[in-house]
């Protein structure tokens, strides 16, 4: 009796959602919420894109509790344990220097978090603001910019990446500017196709007629419509920025010794990895799961806010 008492409550509590879900709203607030609700459904519904969202959380996590969770310090120096296989002392072994793989994974993955962060809100709001701006006013404007953006488009991120750093100098920071150089010509042409549909359309068209000014109808009524694709693409960006500082590290550009950067870590241990292989592929590990996870979190948020691509 009490099954049935409890399935009949759940389903009206479906009946519910479901009612929820498809009826007209009623407020914009509702519709608000009834387009998050249907997107969080249909991205949970990709399991893929779920994995890859559940790994970035995880690497939020650590991060932020890496004291907590790495047992030793990431910087202490043990040569009398100096490469020593993985077991239940070091889980991940140890180095040359006797550090423990683990806690220097762990707390590598808060510079990898301030590197992908630090380009994606530089690059983001640049890259944007520099689409919309050329893609409505259009003209010499927009010939002016687009020519620039194709100067950076036309040598490979990576070489252009490292003759910025060539000028600036190795460093964690040098790398993040130089990488954040290379990044925003993608978001701006993709802004720019984006507002010169979007400066056609009637709304636009009624906000002139009312006397709106430019930066106006720019700022509130095209940089929002051209969120969605500029933040699918930034997202896909990550996995490429974490693989771009990966390579300045393995060359020696980016973190300096004795940060735990998982691309310098990766470099170190390539002279011992026929005899000690744990020590580059631990990191290696680290870069390839956290670039896939970024990946299919892109993908996912990629089918929920690009109608296009449904």
């Amino acid at each position: 009796m009490t099954s049935q008492i409890t399935t009949a409550e759940d389903l009206q509590e479906q009946k519910k959602k479901k009612s929820f879900l498809l009826r007209t709203a009623r407020s914009p607030r509702e519709a608000l919420l009834q387009r998050v609700a249907l997107g969080f459904l249909e991205f949970t519904s990709n399991k893929l894109a779920l994995i890859g969202a559940l790994i970035v959380i995880g690497l939020i996590i650590v991060a932020i509790f890496a004291p907590t969770i790495a047992p030793f310090d990431p910087n202490e120096q043990n040569l009398s344990i100096a490469l020593q296989a993985p077991s239940s002392a070091h889980w991940f072994g140890t180095d040359e220097y006797g550090r423990d793989i683990f806690s220097r994974i762990v707390f590598g993955s808060r510079i990898t978090l301030y590197i992908v962060t630090l380009v994606t809100v530089t690059v983001g709001p640049i890259g944007l603001a520099i689409g919309a701006f050329s893609g409505y006013y259009g003209g010499i404007v927009d010939v002016i910019v687009m020519r620039i953006t194709d100067l950076f488009l036309s040598f490979p991120s990576l070489i252009l990446t490292l003759a910025f750093v060539a000028v600036l100098g190795p460093g964690l920071e040098q790398a993040v500017l130089a990488i954040a150089l290379t990044g925003w010509p993608q978001i701006a042409r993709l802004a720019r196709v984006e507002a010169l549909t979007i400066r056609k359309t009637d709304y636009v068209a009624a906000s002139q007629l009312q006397g709106a000014s430019d930066s106006r109808i720019i700022f509130r009524d095209i940089i929002p419509m051209c969120l969605p694709s500029v933040v699918i693409r930034v997202t896909l960006n990550m996995a490429s920025i974490i693989l771009t500082a990966a390579g300045l590290g393995f060359l020696g550009l980016g973190a300096q010794p004795p940060a735990p950067e998982w691309g310098a870590m990766t470099s170190t241990g390539r002279q011992y990895m026929l005899d000690s292989w744990w020590v580059v592929t631990y990191p290696g590990l680290a870069i390839m799961v956290v670039s896939l996870a970024f990946n299919l979190f892109g993908d996912g948020l990629r089918d929920v806010l690009d109608p296009r691509s449904n």
